[in-house]
């Protein structure tokens, strides 16, 4: 038996036969001119029409996704279209191009490696969008050629799927009913591909070096908790697989009332995007809307939308909550989700840039606009609506926001905590805000230095850092000391990946996190392990981790304490 070990994004233990992702498209032939017969103009027009129908392929398979994954596909087809990509590759067509001309294949190629290496060079969040480059030329190159774009083998027998890293767009489309498992070689813990993994319910390893090269058939047993691959399974993992499979079964419900063993209140609501993904979060039984992600109405588009576009966009998603809490995040684009109309895309580092609520300066009336809308939405359904701004940094970015928000007619306005600044001065921050929302993706990359899409920092990139951990504990510390000066609740929620571990989620609650916001298939998993532990009992587990001197030490400490964990095979 071979083993690989990376980091587990998603529990499940399963056996399968490992199915190779594809090669990528071949690189075209360097060195030959235009066809008999074409003209510059010809092949420009060929890779023009080539764009348009791998964009227009792209924003069909984004028409029936949801979430997470139709966010990918639409910002994948957006890059479809880049005018970088496509004029770049025009202009190496004719043979005063440098190094003589070249067939519409060629140019597409050299163009998108061009653009990469720009991206690369960016670092950060606009490095991670090389892939996205790559991913988009390889496609062009395809129609092209006449070739099938690339994508997920198709498999008669379920499989766990291998491979290096995916692009966002094959992700977003996998099929859980063939595949069984998904592993890579690289990627990290909050990479897309490790955040649609867990939308999906996949049991997914990523970071896991070498798994690329297992041979195809081979027989493996994933176990997504631990962040194993193993080669040749025996009647053990054979068994483990079975109890997996009876157990996950056991946590196909959630009633809609998320309580500890005491009583102690603790809910559970969902990260959507759309009136879709809320419709599918209120059916799985959330108590609300932890986040509501705005950047859909805005994406794929050179103009912000109107003002009854918004409104239209944000009342599909209250309509589902009649009564209940449903936190919206103002507008956060920037580093990973440029706008054409909002955000500089030549900012030589974008994750420390101007994004979120941070566009505001660069960009007045956009931000209240939104509001506008966000109120107007909220008038006309019953959702208890607030509303919170991403990248507010200090307490006067606190008041200013909430001033805005308070104008326009919503009463609720907090802050999102995803930088240490933040959290350290949680105290000044919500003497002026009514709440914080923890987004823990980002505030572990901020806290460790580590880009959280790099799968080489993926053990950097884990929520369990003690000091992360110290930090959400931060806020909540000084969340109480602001609520005591108000005479005021000041609630602080999770809405980051974090909150879908169900371990990590007892933490929190045990170091002061009022609600836990995450991904709707995440909903029964934690509420079975947060049913059995008492407010006391989740605040001795929050003291281990705190205690522990490194995120793995954190984890088997905490775990060792949960023993329903591996009962469940979470």
């Amino acid at each position: 038996m071979q083993q690989f070990h990376g980091v587990g994004v998603t529990a499940g233990r399963v056996v399968g036969p490992v199915r190779q992702m594809p090669l990528p498209v071949r690189e075209p032939a360097a060195g030959v001119g235009l066809p008999v017969g074409a003209t510059v103009e010809s092949e420009g027009e060929r890779i023009r029409a080539a764009s348009r129908a791998v964009q227009a392929g792209l924003k069909a398979r984004a028409a029936g996704a949801v979430g997470d994954a139709r966010a990918v596909l639409e910002a994948t087809a957006l890059m479809a279209a880049d005018p970088m990509l496509v004029k770049g590759a025009v202009k190496l067509l004719g043979p005063g191009a440098e190094g003589g001309a070249r067939t519409a294949e060629r140019a597409v190629w050299e163009s998108g490696a061009a653009v990469a290496e720009k991206l690369r060079g960016l670092g950060g969040y606009m490095a991670e969008r090389a892939a996205d480059v790559l991913d988009v030329r390889g496609r062009i190159v395809a129609e092209l050629s006449g070739l099938p774009a690339p994508g997920i083998p198709a498999s008669e027998v379920p499989f766990v799927l291998a491979a290096e890293d995916l692009a966002p767009a094959d992700t977003a489309t996998l099929d859980p009913s063939k595949v069984l498992a998904l592993v890579t070689s690289g990627g990290g813990p909050q990479s897309h591909t490790a955040i649609l993994a867990r939308a999906l319910g996949l049991p997914a390893v990523v970071a896991a070096a070498g798994v690329e090269s297992i041979p195809e058939g081979t027989e493996v047993f994933v176990d997504g908790a631990a962040g194993t691959v193993a080669t040749d399974p025996g009647p053990a993992e054979a068994a483990a697989a079975a109890a997996w499979a009876q157990s996950s079964s056991a946590l196909a419900g959630f009633a809609g009332d998320n309580r500890l063993a005491d009583g102690h209140p603790v809910p559970l609501l969902a990260n959507v995007a759309t009136g879709a993904d809320a419709a599918r979060a209120a059916a799985a039984g959330a108590e609300g809307v932890g986040l509501l992600r705005t950047e859909f109405a805005f994406l794929d588009r050179d103009t912000e939308p109107a003002h009854d576009e918004q409104v239209s966009a944000y009342g599909a998603v209250f309509a589902h909550f009649p009564g209940k809490k449903v936190v919206i995040r103002t507008l956060d684009a920037g580093a990973d989700k440029p706008l054409p109309f909002l955000t500089d895309t030549q900012e030589p580092n974008p994750a420390l840039g101007v994004r979120g609520y941070r566009t505001d300066a660069a960009s007045p009336g956009v931000l209240a606009r939104q509001l506008a809308a966000i109120a107007q939405a909220a008038k006309e359904h019953h959702a208890q609506v607030w509303v919170m701004a991403p990248m507010v940094s200090t307490p006067e970015e606190a008041a200013h926001f909430t001033g805005l928000a308070h104008a326009a007619g919503l009463d609720t306005a907090g802050v999102m905590v995803e930088v240490p600044s933040a959290a350290l001065t949680a105290a000044h921050v919500l003497a002026h805000a009514d709440f914080a929302s923890l987004g823990t993706n980002d505030l572990t990359q901020y806290t460790m230095a580590a880009d959280r899409m790099l799968g080489p920092l993926a053990a950097l990139n884990d929520p369990w850092q003690p000091a992360v951990l110290h930090l959400v504990k931060a806020t909540c510390d000084g969340a109480a000391t602001a609520a005591h000066a108000a005479g005021a609740p000041k609630p602080v929620g999770v809405c980051g990946e974090a909150a879908a571990d169900p371990a990590l989620a007892a933490v929190l609650t045990g170091l002061g996190v009022a609600t836990l916001s995450m991904t709707p298939r995440a909903l029964p998993a934690v509420h079975t392990v947060l049913a059995t532990l008492t407010l006391p009992q989740a605040q001795h587990l929050a003291a281990l981790a705190l205690a522990a001197p490194t995120a793995a030490t954190a984890r088997t400490a905490v775990r060792a304490q949960l023993p329903i964990l591996d009962q469940l095979g979470l």
